[in-house]
């Protein structure tokens, strides 16, 4: 007879099996879009562990997805070797990555309100301002400052990511498929110095499943019954108009694997 005993140690084998597994460094050719959307990353593995939205975006709504690594970690001797991780994980996933690999320096605000001006995005990415972090929360800091800057020039999509801190108001949550998680943990196994010392793209999978659990009455209000989703990522999304964020969600939103479904706020 199966016992929970066996579900938690088929769960524990699955983790030390997929230490077995060796990353392969495959292929999408990215593609090149009028309907830009950019992901402003801490460090370099960021836009794989919050990147099911932009996946899905990418495949479902033809978008072009262009990640900008504002730092390469603040380790110096590390730095260069994580360029290399990052473009093998972009490459893996089908994105663009912006910024030079020769050139390692952290950006700033100017920086980011030039990439703005330039890509002129529909949709942009950044962690919220609680997520613990100290660079995520100077992430988040750095491209408001950098939209507050351009003023009424800019108009777009702000969707906040999470990790290491927990939103307390997420509205949005977005389903993932066994594949989609897939490609989201064979791209972050690519950062191959960072799951090393701490294999945490094994456990990106339990992360997600997690989501679910908070997301149904986070997303959807005390009470509510969580979406029969197995796996999901918590987002913030609101719009950047005239110098201020504004709602743009009028309820909590679920998005579904179904077809159209993603298109119908996108």
């Amino acid at each position: 007879m199966n016992t929970y005993l066996d579900f938690v140690e088929s769960i524990q084998a699955a983790v030390l099996a997929g230490q077995k597994i060796t990353p392969s460094k495959a292929r999408t050719e990215p593609v090149e879009r009028a309907a830009k959307v950019l992901l402003f990353s801490p460090h370099p593995d960021d836009e794989c562990i919050t990147g099911v939205l932009p996946l899905r975006l990418m495949r479902e709504a033809d978008k072009q997805i262009i990640n900008i690594p504002v730092t390469y970690g603040s380790n110096k001797d590390r730095q260069t070797a994580r360029a290399e991780e990052l473009a093998d994980a972009c490459r893996l996933l089908g994105w663009t990555s912006y910024r030079n690999r020769d050139d390692l320096a952290g950006l700033d605000t100017d920086d980011i309100a030039a990439i703005l001006s330039e890509l002129k995005p529909e949709i942009i990415f950044v962690p919220h301002v609680q997520d613990w972090n100290p660079r995520h929360i100077s992430t988040h800091t750095t491209v408001v400052q950098a939209l507050q800057r351009l003023g009424e020039a800019c108009a777009c999509t702000v969707i906040e990511t999470e990790y290491w801190g927990a939103m307390d108001d997420p509205n949005l949550m977005v389903e993932a498929d066994a594949q989609t998680v897939a490609d989201l943990v064979a791209a972050t196994a690519l950062h191959v110095g960072e799951v090393a010392r701490n294999p945490y793209h094994l456990l990106l999978p339990a992360w997600m499943q997690d989501n679910v659990r908070r997301g149904g009455e986070l997303v959807g209000g005390p009470g509510t019954a969580p979406p029969p989703f197995n796996f999901a990522t918590l987002y913030r999304l609101r719009r950047w108009e005239r110098g201020g964020f504004v709602e743009q969600l009028d309820t909590g939103t679920f998005i579904a694997m179904e077809t159209g479904t993603l298109k119908e706020i996108f």
